[in-house]
């Protein structure tokens, strides 16, 4: 039930009043909901002049008012409304908010965030460690991530003590994998991925005890895990190769040929390639594809060529793979998807190991949807933010022209023959 009479709310609430209520709902949520300080109304209409002069009780003729928060409030009072100021806005709209108190309270629960920090380092037996000091300087600059509620992110810093007394206290243990470590910790494998706030706390942490630079990328980030005996996961990513046959006399090394010469395609993973020597005739031509579709066509083809796989963005095992390659003089040739995800990669990959283009030109473009669109195949729109190609300055335009998306299975016959050419 309102406390305000009809009639006394429907005046209330008429448009006359509606820049008044704004503006001090506006000041008082600013200044602790207190009705003191005035405002200022300018460029008022007749109604606004003539119900606002009601409300205060004096006439008003000019275009601009002063009105006193405190006059207002007792005006009010008086009235037939019978309620304050601040009773009379939640009467007549929501409840008001305290912001001046709510930001108080905010700044207090955040500042809570890093004492409790400070009270679990004073606590640990990190305490005495160097670095530490700046571990936290460093943290509460950073401050805590978006969305990160305070008492999440209490839970969070206190669980990054406890991995790192784990990792550098003078009782650490031997070697562990990282998921045993998250569990050990968080109670869940995951709680340590790549990504995640945690983890980026700890690998802080590690390269500061060890004065490393924190790394940017994955393969820097295991070799820091690495440097506290923690094993990441080396053996669910993987990437697709075909036909590598590297000079070594390991076992590693005879299985790839073997497969190589049985015209076997081959997963990779992190741990493989630590353990392979991958040392392949100097100038060997590697040609890298997109999809997987273009290695299991080549392996049925028997082609002779060997051949890289991306598997669409390219992991990171991949590049750790083609850096690999390119440390020992192998050179490459790319092919992608004609759409705009496509050329980006492409761009990185040419940027990166001065790549030729292969069959990713204009004119290559232009024959495969001209071919397409008289074989009857449905086409496929193309979509997204324009991206140009390092290689080609021509293609981009062609492609927004066309307006068609073509992926690597449209050229597959011509990428195959290119594959079953011995060089």
């Amino acid at each position: 039930m309102s406390a305000l009479p009809t009639a006394t709310r429907e005046w209330l609430t008429g448009p006359g009043l509606t820049r008044l209520w704004e503006n001090v709902r506006k000041r008082l949520e600013g200044n602790g909901v207190q009705a003191t300080g005035s405002l200022r109304l300018t460029a008022m209409n007749p109604q606004e002049r003539n119900d606002l002069s009601l409300l205060l009780g004096k006439p008003l003729t000019g275009a601009a008012v002063t009105v006193r928060l405190d006059v207002l409030d007792a005006r009010l009072r008086a009235s037939a409304a019978g309620l304050g100021l601040r009773q009379t806005l939640e009467e007549i709209g929501p409840p008001l908010t305290n912001r001046r108190a709510a930001r108080a309270d905010a700044t207090a629960r955040r500042e809570q965030v890093w004492s409790s920090l400070a009270s679990s380092l004073d606590a640990s037996p990190l305490t005495g460690q160097e670095w530490i000091r700046q571990w936290y300087d460093l943290l509460r600059r950073a401050g805590v991530p978006r969305g990160v509620t305070p008492e999440a992110a209490v839970w969070t810093l206190q669980q990054a003590v406890q991995v790192l007394t784990t990792l550098l206290g003078s009782e650490r243990g031997g070697a562990r994998g990282r998921g045993e470590l998250a569990a050990m910790a968080t109670g869940s494998a995951h709680g340590l991925d790549d990504g995640s706030w945690l983890a980026r706390l700890v690998q802080r942490g590690v390269a500061l005890a060890h004065g490393a630079e924190f790394p940017d990328d994955a393969a820097g980030r295991r070799a820091l895990w690495r440097l506290v005996s923690v094993t990441p996961d080396e053996v669910s990513s993987t990437v697709l190769t075909y036909g590598l046959r590297p000079v070594g006399e390991g076992w590693r090394e005879h299985a790839l040929r073997e497969r190589a010469e049985h015209h076997a395609e081959t997963h990779l993973t992190p741990r493989d390639l630590h353990s392979l020597c991958l040392q392949l005739p100097a100038g060997t031509l590697i040609h890298v594809c997109e999809n997987p579709r273009v290695v299991e066509a080549a392996a049925d083809a028997a082609c002779v060529q060997p051949l890289v796989c991306t598997s669409g963005s390219a992991a990171t095992v991949v590049f750790t793979l083609l850096d690999a390659l390119a440390v020992t003089g192998c050179r490459f040739a790319y092919h992608g998807d004609f759409d705009w995800p496509g050329i980006a990669l492409a761009n990185r990959v040419i940027r990166r190991y001065e790549a030729q283009p292969w069959r990713m030109g204009t004119a290559d473009y232009e024959h495969l949807a001209a071919r397409s669109q008289a074989e009857g195949i449905p086409q496929l729109a193309l979509d997204g933010q324009l991206i140009n190609a390092d290689w080609d300055p021509d293609l981009a335009p062609a492609m927004t022209a066309l307006g068609v998306a073509l992926h690597e299975e449209a050229t597959l016959d011509l990428l195959v023959d290119d594959l079953s050419r011995q060089t």
